[in-house]
């Protein structure tokens, strides 16, 4: 371990700084994290160095990367997060009455989808309990405590959460209800719409390379409701959930659901959450609610 001067004690903005660089991988990066600017985050960063006497991270053109020193610091910043976060989750675990705030996150589709009528059913049964809804096309890491739990499409959950499938996911191809029909001979004469770079780990994104309709792409977009949009004004075909498309008029779904890009709908908390009364009625409205809805989420009816 460095040896820091004895009059300086690390606080946790402080450690945050050293994770945010750790995860980023860059000064811009973290300010993104943090929610600050980036000349803040070198000032703080340099800040840091200087009050511990010892160069912590070393800057290139490729990022910022942790010295040894850097990576010292890392290793507490770690093992006091994880404390804090454990602290937390025991404190809320003691909640024994189903009331009190729910922090929720989840995409943007499902919001524009059936998830409201799905809420406001439960805000119904529990008057008690107030949902704070969080949406955004990266999940929140439950982890870390940015949520209490999270609806979201995926496969196994991690290890250090506890999931439980709500229902199967399905994918389809649509075009506008209000242009030709298309049939799946044609697509490689068609245009297409397709996931943009933020959206790139979905299986949609590799599907249309791998088909090689990539040269046909005319527009790339990082939200599924922009597909949707873009391909309801006729300009070309898109991959969507067929939660989300089958009940808008102004798509036409062509041929069935593509079994191979289809997934799981999960609820993930933390292991401590579990038992939290809210917690656990959220969890019980959501896996009763999604039962029903399965026909829609698996393209064979708008139930």
């Amino acid at each position: 371990m460095a040896h820091f001067k004895k009059e300086q004690r690390l606080n946790w903005n402080e450690l945050r700084i050293v994770l945010a660089i750790a995860r980023s991988g860059s000064l811009a990066g973290a300010g993104r994290l943090l929610g600050i600017s980036h000349p803040t985050i070198f000032r703080q960063s340099k800040a840091l160095e200087e009050a511990l006497g010892v160069q912590l991270f070393e800057r290139d053109r490729e990022g910022c990367h942790l010295t040894a020193a850097g990576r010292d610091v890392l290793a507490v910043a770690e093992k006091f997060e994880q404390d804090v976060e454990q602290l937390e989750a025991r404190v809320a675990g003691r909640d024994e009455k189903p009331e009190g705030s729910i922090r929720v996150a989840t995409v943007d589709t499902l919001v524009s989808g059936p998830l409201p009528e799905v809420l406001r059913s439960f805000c119904l049964q529990w008057p008690g309990i107030t949902l704070d809804v969080q949406v955004s096309t990266s999940m929140a890491d439950i982890l870390k405590r940015e949520a209490d739990v999270a609806i979201r499409a995926g496969g196994t959950p991690p290890e250090q959460l506890v999931g439980r499938k709500l229902c199967r996911i399905a994918v389809a191809v649509y075009t506008a209800a209000s242009g030709p029909i298309v049939s799946e001979e044609s697509y490689g004469d068609q245009r297409w719409l397709s996931p943009g770079s933020r959206l790139d780990h979905l299986a949609s994104a590799d599907w249309i390379r791998t088909l090689g309709f990539a040269k046909q792409v005319v527009l790339k977009a990082d939200s599924l409701l922009t597909l949707a949009n873009a391909a309801a004004a006729d300009m070309g075909l898109a991959v969507l959930p067929c939660y989300l498309a089958e009940g808008d008029r102004r798509l036409r779904r062509i041929g069935g659901p593509i079994e191979s890009l289809a997934g799981d709908l999960w609820f993930l908390t933390h292991p401590e959450l579990r038992k939290v009364a809210r917690i656990h009625a959220f969890s019980t409205h959501l896996h009763a609610a999604f039962t029903k809805l399965r026909p829609l989420f698996e393209g064979t009816g708008n139930s």
